[in-house]
């Protein structure tokens, strides 16, 4: 179970990674270039907002998971 839990949110985390990456390739190249990169920076922020979504869907399922471990504990306890 617990497994299954840690699998939420994994693909959007690794998305918004991958975009973050790639804006900040791009504008280190563009910089390099002489040419501003203000429309990567926009890219990686979207990465950023991505990857924060895909970390709260992650902390959501691992605490609802928590709240019914502990629930049927203090059932087995009762």
């Amino acid at each position: 179970m617990e497994a299954e839990n840690s699998k939420r949110g994994v693909k959007t985390k690794l998305f918004g990674f991958i975009l973050m990456v790639l804006g900040v390739l791009d504008s280190l190249l563009t910089l390099r270039g002489g040419v501003p990169a203000y429309e990567f920076i926009l890219l990686i922020f979207v990465g950023a907002c991505v990857f924060a979504v895909g970390a709260v869907r992650g902390a959501q399922r691992a605490s609802s998971a928590v709240n019914e471990a502990t629930s049927e504990l203090l059932k087995t306890k009762s």
